[in-house]
């Protein structure tokens, strides 16, 4: 089922929907289902709701300690994807992934504490009074992640010297500067990191789908010619400082508007491989990857990998970018909710979280 995504189902915060890492461009392949039909991962554990406050504007979250917990336990923040995500791991181009609760119930299994929150214009925070047409100053999102580390600090329940930042896609961009951000350095998971400078990813991102909607009859060679060559030269004035050229494509609106270039140009001066060369020494690192993900490739996280002198891999099998099993069989079902939660997540995690500390 493939929509536009400037279909009105994207509501009046497409202008958050900065796709990068974790969402489609032009099309979205996900559906939602009514309920899952597979179990979720791990275990519940025991969860509180809480809330905090950023810019003035109350951040809503869930706090999830393993059950039965006596004396501090391990604790991880969960920082989202792109976009509108909120704190389960959910956005409009992907209602059910979960990937955000996924972690968390696997989390809890190992016996490691969490805490997971919305982002600005997503869930129970919303936009809080903020005008859809207004740029969104970006480093807003930075202190979202400082505000979530205290809160978590916060809880009785966690170990302040035991924290790990676990970053999904877009989120292991915040996660990578972590040390940077937060009074401590806490040990890192990068989900389905990007490896390559934003603009780029999108570049590649947004030709793939120009590919398969003119493969499928969606844009004829034309169209495609022009929004290929009006994304590069969106990239171009970004890159080069300058205002965005008036006569983009419409198509390109929810990347390339005046609404999100700040935000654009902000997290584009970060070079994975850079951050990851500034990781300070003895941060344990694990990167996780999908090998069926359609929107960081092998060769992102090769080149990521390349910035770090001593990180742990775990490649997945068989999964996608929210890591749910992937299936490509004639008549496999489509729907997040249908497909498990790849299975070799949680042992890669608890290994890595074992040796952590």
């Amino acid at each position: 089922m493939s929509t536009p995504t400037t279909s009105p189902a994207h509501g009046r915060w497409r202008m958050l929907a900065v796709v990068g890492a974790t969402t489609g461009l032009l099309f979205s392949t996900a559906c939602s289902g009514e309920d899952p039909s597979v179990p979720p991962p791990g275990v519940s554990g025991s969860a509180r709701d809480l809330s905090f406050t950023v810019d003035g504007a109350e951040v809503f979250a869930t706090f999830t300690a393993p059950s039965d917990t006596t004396g501090t336990v391990p604790a991880a923040l969960i920082v989202s994807g792109s976009g509108p995500t909120d704190r389960d791991g959910n956005a409009p181009t992907r209602p059910d992934a979960d990937t955000n609760l996924n972690l968390t119930r696997v989390l809890a299994e190992a016996g490691v504490a969490s805490l997971r929150y919305d982002k600005l214009g997503s869930g129970e925070t919303g936009a809080d009074g903020l005008d859809p047409d207004d740029p969104i100053a970006p480093e807003v999102f930075d202190r979202q992640v400082v505000a979530a580390f205290g809160e978590l600090l916060a809880q009785p329940e966690v170990d302040p010297e035991r924290t790990v930042v676990v970053g999904h896609s877009e989120g292991a961009l915040f996660a990578l500067r972590a040390h940077e951000l937060v009074d401590a350095s806490p040990a890192l998971v990068l989900a389905a990191p990007p490896g390559t400078r934003y603009l780029d990813l999108i570049d590649r991102q947004l030709t793939e789908q120009i590919r398969v909607g003119e493969a499928r009859g969606q844009l004829d060679e034309g169209d495609s010619v022009t929004l290929l060559s009006d994304a590069r030269a969106g990239r171009a004035a970004l890159r080069g400082g300058r205002a965005l050229p008036d006569d983009l494509s419409p198509l390109l609106e929810t990347v390339y508007s005046e609404r999100n270039s700040a935000f654009l140009t902000w997290i584009d001066a970060f070079d994975p491989v850079d951050l990851a060369r500034d990781v300070p020494e003895g941060t344990p690192v694990l990167v996780l990857w999908a090998e069926q993900d359609a929107q960081v490739s092998r060769a992102d996280v090769d080149r990521l990998m390349s910035g770090f002198t001593d990180a742990e891999r775990v490649d997945v099998p068989d999964a996608d970018h929210v890591f749910r099993e992937f299936r490509d069989e004639p008549g496999a079902a489509v729907l997040d909710a249908d497909r498990p939660f790849a299975p070799e997540v949680a042992p890669a995690l608890e290994e890595f979280l074992d040796g952590a500390w």
